[in-house]
């Protein structure tokens, strides 16, 4: 499988995608650089030449990502050809395998989530919210 992964080109992006101005919205968002999640895993996340796609890796993975737009605000980066899926959070991001159902890196943390994270409120959603 090794051999497989590290033979699978991924330095550019496919020319037949075509990304909207949202999208490109949503690429400016993206946390770049290398980001460290559980387990001493760290995944590396940088933008390519080519405006609104992203170079991400983990060890033996690869993948050549883009912004698709999300219902829930969630910011999505996705490389279709592979399978794989980055999911960014206010609070953290996790990097997902579509085809093996699986996360590859759970609970990264750009220095921008670790600092949104301190600072989110604990919400007890058994008591009532006090009247102001």
């Amino acid at each position: 499988r090794q051999a497989t992964e590290e033979a699978t080109p991924t330095t550019e992006p496919d020319p037949s995608i075509k990304l909207s101005e949202a999208q490109l919205a949503i690429a400016k968002t993206v946390h770049t650089g290398e980001i460290s999640c559980e387990l001493g895993q760290k995944v590396t996340i940088r933008p390519m030449k080519r405006e609104g796609f992203f170079f991400v890796s983990r060890g033996i993975n690869k993948f050549v990502m883009h912004p698709e737009e999300s219902r829930t605000g969630a910011i999505r980066l996705e490389d279709p050809a592979r399978g794989a899926l980055w999911l960014q959070l206010g609070n953290k991001s996790m990097l997902m395998s579509q085809k093996e159902g699986k996360r590859l890196a759970d609970e990264c943390q750009s220095p921008d989530q670790v600092n949104y994270a301190k600072n989110m409120k604990a919400v007890n959603l058994l008591e009532p919210e006090k009247a102001k």
